[in-house]
């Protein structure tokens, strides 16, 4: 069974099919939203077994849920542009966003 969770919250990831990079915010280790919704936005269908992933779209006021294996590492380790980021993490270091308190 491949249902290992390959990406953490914080992590910069690539989406292979629809070609956007963005940041993980929460990870499901299988498919937790409705089956109207699966038939009506998996195109592919992916399999409902495996993790799948909230994540804020760069240079976009948009969240998506994607199936892991839609994803890869985003390899530029540049900071992702997103309304909510600061809702989400303290800070970004090293290619990554960090969680906790945000200190001002």
């Amino acid at each position: 069974m491949e249902n290992d969770i390959l990406f953490n919250i914080g992590q910069l990831i690539y989406h292979k099919k629809f070609n956007y990079r963005g940041v993980i915010i929460d990870v499901d280790p299988h498919f937790m939203l409705t089956e109207q919704w699966y038939q009506k936005m998996a195109n592919s269908q992916p399999p409902k077994d495996q993790p799948w992933y909230h994540v804020l779209v760069h240079n976009s006021a948009q969240q998506t849920y994607v199936a892991q294996r839609n994803l890869t590492d985003d390899k530029s380790q540049k900071p992702i542009n997103h309304p909510e980021i600061d809702h989400h993490f303290s800070g970004f270091s090293e290619g990554k966003y960090n969680l906790g308190l945000r200190i001002n």
